[in-house]
């Protein structure tokens, strides 16, 4: 095979060219720290980067997510917390007041500090967050999510809801509780039924606390009624009626006051003292209507309290069914808030192992990012050398080649 001068010259220059090309783009790579600038440049490469981009921007949104979600939680936590705290306050109050000792100046005394408490608490329940949303307000954005009711309790202004926050792939977090579930609200399991004397009542009987003797029975979350009279000969008597089931358990039964009464077949209460004709005496179950708000059980003691004298009978023997009745709620709405605060601490603590899972991931993701798109510079600059070489080499040989000529041999 022939080659002709034009060949050899255009061959040359090709593979000059070609080298060149290749120390300008590892130029390019070296002083831009890129492996690739382009996805021509590493086909299969950019599309790993495009991957491993999109996953560290998702777990940079969880971790986000996670904290904000921590956040509110931690707020809710210790709100709580205090809630807590003023709550077992009220607690020692009442049982301070149940003591017998207190004369009426001491009694309205406790009840003013009561209602020092209770305000505390109503601030509380209307804790919001850095952006001024109350935390207890359910989906909605109001910051005054409890007003105070007429006659007592509260209005709850919130809702139901449970904002949700999404911290991984694969769950969501509840990042708060409604202020219904919290102070409006009070768990079946793990509370006492709650005894309550009528505010009608005009004979001197006190109602004890239930004492359950079969945590098993059916019948402990039915309610009841004890309803005083008379027999033919002027004894003192009572029905006693399951109004859950309209069941008559006792009629006309004689009344001896101290004696235990059975509920069913699960609990028994006590009554004690000389109820009057025609006076009323309830258990109903903890979680009835009736004994779930917090504030108007306090607000309930909190009257009774004002409203007693020390030589008031009546009264004085309304305001130890009022304790009695709120002692059994608070205690029962103290669950409540204990209840829902180990949820919480639950969510936090979940958190936590997904921020450690979270960084550790994200971490491994960048790592893979740039060992995919970041230059190897010592790789890169041994290369470079390597074609600067060839190119030097090219270009002697090159002009080496050029003065060839049959001309140089012909005449010397």
């Amino acid at each position: 095979m022939r080659i002709s001068t034009s060949m050899l010259f255009s061959s040359s220059v090709q593979t000059m060219d070609n080298q060149q090309s290749q120390l300008l783009s590892l130029e390019d790579e070296i002083s831009s720290g890129e492996a690739f600038s382009t996805p021509a440049d590493n086909p299969v490469g950019a599309a790993q980067a495009v991957q491993l981009s999109a996953t560290s921007v998702t777990l940079s949104q969880y971790s986000t997510n996670q904290s904000s979600a921590l956040t509110s939680l931690q707020t809710e936590d210790s709100t709580l917390s205090s809630v807590t705290s003023v709550l077992q306050s009220i607690d020692s109050l009442m049982q301070q007041a149940a003591g017998g000792t207190l004369n009426a100046s001491n009694l309205s005394a406790v009840a003013q500090q009561m209602s020092s408490d209770r305000d505390q608490l109503l601030t509380l329940a209307n804790t919001t967050d850095g952006t001024g949303n109350a935390i207890f307000a359910g989906y909605q954005s109001t910051s005054q999510v409890f007003s105070n009711a007429s006659g007592g309790g509260v209005t709850y202004n919130g809702d139901q809801g449970q904002r949700l926050v999404q911290v991984s792939s694969t769950s969501t977090v509840a990042v708060g509780d409604s202020g219904a579930s919290v102070f409006m609200s009070v768990p079946s399991v793990g509370t006492s039924p709650v005894p309550a004397g009528d505010l009608n009542n005009s004979g001197t009987g006190t109602i004890s606390a239930v004492t359950v003797t079969d945590a098993t029975a059916s019948s402990n979350s039915d309610a009841y009624s004890i309803q005083f009279g008379n027999d033919a000969s002027g004894n003192l008597t009572y029905t006693l009626t399951d109004t859950t089931t309209g069941t008559a358990l006792a009629t006309d039964a004689a009344y001896t006051s101290g004696s235990a009464i059975d509920l069913g077949s699960g609990m028994n209460v006590t009554i004690s003292g000389t109820p009057a004709s025609g006076d009323n005496f309830s258990v109903t179950p903890a979680n009835a209507s009736a004994n779930n708000d917090v504030f108007a059980t306090i607000d309930s003691v909190i009257a009774a309290l004002q409203s007693s004298t020390s030589d008031d009978d009546t009264a004085s023997t309304n305001l130890t069914n009022a304790l009695t009745t709120g002692m059994t709620q608070l205690s029962n709405s103290l669950t409540n808030v204990t209840t829902v605060q180990a949820s919480v601490g639950g969510r936090e603590q979940e958190i936590e192992a997904l921020q450690t899972v979270t960084s550790t991931n994200q971490l491994q993701t960048e790592t893979s990012l740039s060992n995919l798109t970041s230059t190897d510079m010592t790789a890169a600059i041994t290369q470079y050398e390597q074609v600067e070489d060839a190119l030097t080499a090219s270009q002697k040989s090159f002009a080496s080649t050029e003065n060839l000529s049959l001309f140089q041999y012909i005449n010397p």
